[in-house]
């Protein structure tokens, strides 16, 4: 599909500094509305006193502003609130319900403590009315009496209900540093939103749909924790959201910068797509085995496990082998573990097949090159359930049925081998402001580290796949 070049969106930073940032005489009209019909706060005001909110909707949520009484802006809302992702037309029509404008109240006698909404009042007239009609009509008094005493009763519960009901699709935090950092997410996500608006590319709006996911889980976390409680998840969150910011004002400048190369250079053959890079073995300082190494004793080897040694590396769900053991993220096992007959078949088979063809004795093959080499993963489903089998490797490692190199890498280790051959990882320091950038030499240091640890121990005593491998493809039974 081609892009259709549009009037790109606005910079992030532009969005929500203040109430209706794009539409300045949207504010204007909404604070003349609350100088004539609400409380604007002031030198005056009191702890019991309810400023009015104005209320800013957008496709991910809400900000509510309060209208200052010195008739500036305001820098920071009163409250902030999340949709559901992948909200349905209800879950919307229930977030406009919580944004409407607050029932009017009437005070009852100074006696009498409480209030009645104008609706109620109206519910509680027109009932009386009606059920003195119905009663003229023969309707039993049995009948219309409670039914003119219940009337107002609903009137005044049922928005109560439908609050509750309407806030299961939305989060919304009001503590201050809360909504500091959920408008500095909902800046950026509102920029990834505008720009999947003005571009049919999948990529933009697959990358405003995970700013919806991130902003929703950012908001979920809020409610339960603050700031301080939940630095890193979402420092790790607001990371995310700049890159996913920072790679579509990239995609925005490819089509203005392929058509300025197009006009200024001649028409030019194709070049051939470059064939999938494969890796030697090489490898990050600072990784280190975990003393959950587990290596046993190897039994006499079968033929299928004299082949020359060639290693499959892969990041899986953490765990912890013991109280004084640190987290193990990441493990090394020889490809003819692949073989095992408690791994998924003929899945595992098949892997065995792509990590063992065209490579050098000693070589650690990542799961991530095999993606790569997979045009992207796209091919995976032809060969195999790789979540399966890993699943699979990790639970015969628990169990010691195979000698493998259990790790504990670091997280941008860990990200690196997680990538392919020649991509980037890129982390941003919130606190510093820096970004820096990893890449491919960055994940060849890694490999050659982890290369370092596996050399020594396998010189010790080669790694033992396990017992009772099944012939590869290449042999018969």
């Amino acid at each position: 599909m081609t892009d259709t070049p549009r009037t790109p969106p606005p910079t992030a930073a532009a969005h929500h500094r203040h109430p209706f940032t794009l539409d300045p005489n949207r504010w204007e009209a909404e604070r003349a509305r609350a100088l004539r019909s609400g409380h604007v706060p002031g030198h005056t005001c009191t702890a019991e006193c309810e400023p009015v909110l104005v209320y800013e909707c957008t496709r991910w949520g809400w900000l509510a502003w309060t209208v200052p009484g010195d008739g500036s802006r305001p820098e920071l809302p009163h409250q902030i609130g999340v949709l559901t992702p992948s909200a349905t037309h209800t879950q919307r029509l229930a977030m406009r319900w919580l944004t409407r404008r607050p029932a009017r109240r009437i005070a009852l006698a100074r006696a009498i403590p409480g209030s009645l909404s104008l609706a109620t009042l109206m519910v509680a007239v027109i009932g009386g009315f009606v059920g003195l009609f119905a009663m003229t009509h023969g309707i039993p008094a049995s009948v219309a009496l409670p039914a003119m005493a219940l009337a107002p009763l609903l009137s005044e519960r049922l928005p109560g209900t439908l609050d509750a009901r309407a806030g299961e699709h939305v989060r919304s935090v009001e503590d201050p540093s809360a909504c500091r950092y959920l408008q500095r997410l909902a800046a950026q996500h509102t920029y990834l939103v505008q720009a999947a608006a003005v571009s049919d590319r999948y990529e933009l709006r697959r990358s405003a749909e995970i700013g919806q996911q991130l902003l929703w889980d950012a908001a979920d976390l809020l409610q339960a924790h603050d700031t301080r409680s939940a630095t890193c998840e979402l420092n790790a969150r607001e990371r995310l959201m700049l890159q996913l910011a920072r790679q579509v004002a990239q995609i925005l400048k490819q089509p203005s910068a392929q058509s300025a190369s197009s006009d200024a250079d001649p028409p030019r053959r194709p070049e051939r797509p470059r064939l999938p890079k494969r890796e030697a073995a090489q490898h990050l300082p600072g990784t280190s085995p975990s003393k959950g190494m587990l290596l046993m004793p190897p039994p006499e080897l079968s033929p299928a496990a004299r082949m020359a040694e060639v290693y499959l590396l892969f990041a899986h769900e953490p765990y912890y082998p013991g109280p004084e053991i640190q987290e193990i993220n990441t493990t090394v096992v020889a490809a003819d573990t692949l073989l095992h007959p408690r791994i998924l078949q003929p899945d595992g088979t098949r892997i065995h097949d792509l990590l063992t063809k065209g490579r050098q004795p000693g070589e650690i093959i990542p799961l991530a090159t095999i993606t790569h080499e997979l045009n992207g993963g796209a091919d995976w489903p032809a060969v195999g359930d790789w979540e399966r089998v890993t699943a699979d490797l990790v639970h015969l490692v628990q169990t010691q049925q195979c000698d493998a190199l259990s790790l504990g890498l670091p997280e941008m280790a860990r990200a690196l081998i997680c990538t392919g051959p020649e991509s980037e990882v890129r982390a941003f320091d919130a606190a510093a402001g820096e970004l820096t950038v990893y890449g491919p030499d960055d994940r060849t240091k890694v490999l050659t580290e982890v290369g370092m640890f596996l050399t020594g121990l396998a010189a010790e005593q080669p790694f033992w796949p396990g017992d009772g491998l099944l012939p590869p493809p290449c042999q018969s039974t």
